[in-house]
């Protein structure tokens, strides 16, 4: 049994939350969060404690650190958890600086720290199956992936000024996932973004409508898109094209129902937003972290390293946003 401290009570502390307490190999055991009564919301909910986050990390009964903070919170709380012998697993990013997470990631070398990053869409059915089916060379050679991500609607103005910026918060996401099909690093980023959604995120200093290319050293391509409005619901869909092939996973709908009449095809919405369409996913990312904890690897996927070359990504795309140019990445 895992016994596990939740830090962050807002909404992905609450998915996480859920994800714990169904696992019969898993114990909430504690909930903290900056405002009190979310904490105590949520850990009634449950049957857990409330406790601060230096109780956490100093608690004898917590041996995984599941980290749903703020983004500006999270290399530091990944630092104090391996300093007291925890394990960790940390929703993206680790940090908005590149040279915090390497930071981040020597402590948990020092320390033998068992650390993964939740990036959540590595364990969607649909997507670890073509994954799973590209290594086994189903498409060929990869020569061009192509990631479509577009929210429902954007989130308020004075969320993105301390969001990092689509790239970093949204986008993030995309880059992972494009990697984990890919198989090969990126070595050049150019972006394009605008505000077109909403002009208020323009003028915090973000854009919620971006596209990006990017290239590896063998030259082969991924395209990602976002948007932070689509009227239809949550759209989330990937195709990976190869030598011998294309393989491709669809939006999820809210049922497989089409009703077929003589005015056409009509079938049911795609799902609403990221807690409905990835709930799957939140459920085999916590088995797999869980089983990383038991048979001590430490270096579960997607690891401290991955989420050091997301955010690499989404640094280089930011700044080939902001300079109209092609960014190398090292």
């Amino acid at each position: 049994m895992i016994r596990f401290g939740v830090i962050g009570a807002g909404r992905i502390g609450k998915v996480h939350a859920k994800t714990i307490a169904s696992n019969s190999k898993a114990q909430l055991a504690y909930i903290a969060d900056a405002v009190p009564q979310a904490a105590q919301d949520l850990a009634a909910q449950y049957g857990a404690k409330v406790a601060s986050v230096e109780e956490i990390m100093k608690a004898s009964d917590v041996d995984a650190v599941l980290i749903g903070s703020p983004t500006g919170f999270h290399a530091e709380q990944i630092q104090a958890a391996s300093n007291a012998g925890k394990a960790i697993m940390c929703e993206k990013p680790v940090s908005l600086s590149v040279a915090k997470i390497e930071e981040t990631l020597k402590v948990i070398e020092k320390n033998k720290s068992t650390l993964m990053i939740g990036f959540n869409r590595r364990f969607d059915p649909s997507f670890a199956a073509a994954e799973k089916r590209i290594r086994a060379g189903a498409v060929g050679d990869i020569e061009l992936i192509t990631v479509i991500s577009r929210d429902p609607s954007p989130p308020p103005a004075e969320y993105v000024k301390g969001s990092g910026g689509i790239f970093a918060d949204m986008m993030i996401h995309d880059f992972d996932l494009a990697r984990f099909l890919m198989g090969e690093e990126f070595v050049s980023v150019s972006a394009l973004g605008a505000a077109l959604v909403d002009k208020k995120i323009g003028e915090a200093g973000d854009v919620d409508t971006a596209a990006v290319q990017m290239q590896t050293k063998s030259g082969r391509i991924a395209v990602i898109t976002n948007s932070r409005r689509a009227t239809y619901g949550y759209d989330q869909r990937l195709e990976v094209h190869g030598s011998k092939g294309m393989i491709h996973a669809k939006n999820m709908h809210e049922t497989t129902v089409e009703l077929q009449t003589a005015e056409g095809y009509k079938t049911d919405p795609i799902m609403n937003f990221f807690l409905e369409r990835y709930l799957p996913a939140y459920t085999n990312e916590l088995n797999l972290f869980i089983n990383a904890v038991e048979t001590g690897n430490r270096d579960p996927k997607p690891s401290g390293f991955d989420g050091l070359q997301a955010q690499k990504l989404a640094e280089a795309a930011t700044q080939s946003w902001k300079t109209g140019l092609p960014v190398k990445v090292s």
